[in-house]
């Protein structure tokens, strides 16, 4: 049977060591599981089974495995070193029999974005970000449509532009929206990718440095990698729809708090075909995962044994060819969640209606 292994790692320290070290969850704070983390070996999480085609009839098993760095020591930590724990995860990924590995979170974007990863081990490694890409912008897409926004005479915004998912984005918002606000934190880099962009955008592109211009946005995605949110109450206008595809959170929940006429969304949540069994608590309902998991399942499918989505610069071909292959074996978005609960309609109707978009 092909097969698969997924990495993940702690982004909330001490709710996530919980979900698989009850005690040490409950009696280390956040600090000591942040120093603690550099000295954990590798740990196996679960088997995953019956993810199952709809176009095939044929199912793919897989593990979870986890690197034990937290986001805030993969970020301040050498890069050698966490490479290396990366890399020792990967093999447990081959002992296992892993056909294809998955990176999850900061274990995606740290470096070279998985490059040095794959050279290191002997199976393809791909960080789901093309597919993760794609959903972004279905879920744009299909919430611009409920808040009654006409995406072609809208105001677009991508925090996060210049990064490698955030440059995919911008590019396929630009074929889309009247006008795309291109946001980031290097106004030399907007620079570069505005000029990059705008001889062959559809849409009026402008850069910016402060995210108070997301007051003029009616889309945005937010894809950075900050350790803690950064789009507060204030940066955003009523009515205006977010997608947030960032772990940790780019987007404060004290939006969800002090905010009914805004509609906040989490990006990249997949419904995976198949009596899928994760036998691993990482957050979401049954049969749901991130995009960027889903990306490594449709590629066992398919059986692209690849290195699929590597390094800063992702394909946008291939961005359209696994949302293909995803659709093809009956990966579809999810119904909508805003900071990892569900969204009802009746909700959505009042956030419409308090936005004045009815």
């Amino acid at each position: 049977m092909d097969s698969f292994a997924f990495i993940i790692h702690p982004i909330n320290p001490k709710q996530d060591v919980k979900r698989k070290f009850p005690f040490l969850g409950k009696i280390l704070n956040e600090p000591l599981i942040n120093f603690f983390s550099l000295f954990f070996p590798p740990i196996y999480l679960s088997e995953i089974q019956n993810i199952t085609s709809e176009s095939t009839g044929k199912t793919i098993k897989g593990w979870f495995i986890a690197c034990p760095l937290t986001a805030k020591r993969m970020v301040e930590l050498p890069e050698w070193i966490v490479y290396h724990k990366i890399v020792q995860t990967g093999r447990m990924a081959q002992r296992l029999g892993a056909d294809i590995l998955g990176l999850g979170a900061f274990t995606s974007v740290v470096g070279d974005g998985g490059i040095t990863v794959a050279n290191r081990l002997d199976i393809p490694v791909t960080t789901g970000n093309s597919y993760t890409i794609a959903t972004a912008i279905q879920a744009l897409r299909k919430a611009a449509k409920l808040m009654n926004i006409d995406i072609g005479k809208a105001t677009a915004a991508v925090v996060g532009a210049t990064g490698s998912i955030g440059q995919v984005c911008a590019e396929l918002l630009a074929e889309e929206v009247s006008q795309l606000i291109l946001i980031g934190r290097n106004e030399s880099n907007l620079q570069d990718l505005y000029s990059k962009m705008n001889d062959g955008a559809s849409a009026q592109l402008s850069i910016s440095t402060d995210l108070n211009t997301l007051q003029k946005a009616d889309l945005i995605i937010t894809v950075t990698s900050a350790l803690h949110a950064i789009v507060h109450p204030e940066h955003i206008r009523a009515g205006s729809v977010i997608c947030d595809v960032s772990r940790p959170r780019d987007v404060s929940k004290a939006i969800a708090s002090s905010r009914d006429d805004v509609l906040v969304i989490d990006g990249g949540v997949i419904d995976v075909p198949g009596p899928v069994e994760f036998n691993f608590d990482f957050g979401f309902p049954a049969g749901e995962a991130y995009a960027c998991m889903a990306e490594t399942f449709a590629l066992t499918l398919e059986e692209r044994f690849e290195s699929y989505s590597l390094g800063k610069q992702i394909d946008i071909h291939k961005v359209k060819e696994i949302s293909a292959i995803a659709e093809k074996h009956g990966f579809r978005l999810s119904g909508f969640r805003s900071f990892e609960r569900p969204i009802s309609e009746e909700q959505i109707k009042n956030i419409r209606k308090n936005a004045n978009r009815d």
